[in-house]
């Protein structure tokens, strides 16, 4: 969300009728609860008091003014009062007001950069011959039969596997399919066992028809979320930049981009065992094991579910990240190159946000934190301070 003092600010305008059409869309923004946060907070006693004092006074200055009816904007009104109300159990942050100025006057109306569209089901399809499938294109209903199996796109945007019929000939028991999301893309996949894999942007997973052998092994870049259909005479092996992830029937997020300096395994439901060379170790429920490039060993750590599966859930979510991480993800999903003009490792947001935005709500929200700007040519963004 915005901050509380960019909140008031913009609030007042509004009510009096002075609000930009880019200011309102940021006002409109708050219901995304959106809160990135800069570098330059203080939270003392005296600063909060002294914020809470100055809002409440812009507040009773405000009730005074006429109030233009709006359908469409009465939850300000009322977002307006909590935000006095709950200011006594959560008290008060303050931003130093030279970066909340310098961020209300340097917004760009989205009508005046290039539009960045974001991220949608798109992905493609390698059968056992060597064909390539442009699922986006793709008609829907049956595309192909292989290995007994018959391949289904559905009208939803996913890629089914499923029994063909009885008289259906397997002339390749043991095909192997490729299912391929490029940037700005998603896509999920049913196994024919009846797991489910949703794949990040950037991504690949490769995986047999028909599991016939005594495993179901697959193997993914990039990153996927499964939901492993039980077999207790059948373990489930993801196989990921060097590690192996063995489960009977489980729910977890792998993060195995090749471009990232470590893989990390997220356990939501279930047991996993992570294996890297003679190393292994077990999973439980609201556990992440880290395994970083070039090292033998795998940590284990507790892990914030929430956000390791937002991608999957329609989100950024984030919680003390670093400014190259956050554009690491807009640029697999956006589809955009991305540089940085300064040094700015010390960079650190926390915000949540539907990633089916423009990327500009993305950027104009982090811009707002005062510490940070950017430049967009065409579909090339440079980050600086």
């Amino acid at each position: 969300m915005l901050t509380k003092e960019e909140f008031v600010l913009l609030y007042e305008k509004y009510e009096t009728g002075q609000c930009t059409p880019a200011e309102i869309v940021l006002l409109n923004n708050y219901q995304d609860e959106l809160y990135l946060l800069g570098d330059n907070w203080e939270d003392t006693a005296e600063e909060k008091q002294i914020v809470h004092d100055h809002i409440w006074q812009r507040l009773k200055q405000s009730r005074n003014l006429p109030i233009k009816k709006s359908r469409n904007y009465t939850w300000l009104k009322v977002a307006a009062i909590l935000l006095v109300t709950l200011s006594i159990g959560i008290g008060f942050v303050k931003y130093r007001q030279n970066n909340t100025q310098q961020a209300l006057t340097q917004i760009t109306p989205a009508n005046e950069q290039p539009q960045i569209i974001p991220g949608s089901n798109k992905a493609f399809l390698t059968t056992a011959d060597g064909k390539t499938i442009t699922l986006t294109d793709a008609k829907n209903g049956q595309l192909a039969t292989q290995a007994g199996m018959q391949v289904n796109k559905t009208k939803d945007g996913m890629l089914v596997y499923q029994v063909a019929g009885a008289n259906t000939l397997q002339a390749d028991p043991d095909a192997v399919n490729i299912i391929t999301t490029p940037r700005g893309g998603q896509y999920m996949v049913i196994l024919a066992d009846g797991t489910k894999v949703w794949l990040n942007s950037v991504s690949s997973l490769r995986y047999p028809v028909a599991f016939n052998g005594n495993t179901r092994s697959v193997e993914l870049t990039g990153e996927g979320y499964f939901e492993v259909a039980k077999n207790k005479q059948k373990p489930f092996i993801v196989k990921a930049n060097g590690n192996n992830v063995e489960v009977l029937g489980t729910h977890f997020d792998i993060s195995a981009y090749s471009d990232d300096k470590a893989v990390t395994t997220t356990l939501l439901e279930g047991s996993v065992r992570l294996t890297k060379g003679t190393v292994t170790t077990m999973l439980s429920p609201g556990q992440k094991g880290v395994s970083v490039n070039g090292r033998a060993d795998i940590n284990v750590q507790d892990a914030d579910t929430e956000q390791a599966i937002a991608w999957k859930n329609g989100l950024f979510l984030f919680k003390n990240t670093d400014i190259r991480t956050i554009m690491k993800q807009a640029s697999r999903w956006y589809d955009v190159d991305v540089d940085f003009l300064d040094n700015l490792k010390d960079k650190e947001f926390g915000g949540k946000l539907s990633k089916y935005k423009d990327i500009s709500e993305l950027m104009h929200n982090l811009e707002l934190t005062g510490t940070i700007h950017f430049k967009v040519e065409g579909r090339r963004i440079t980050v600086m301070q």
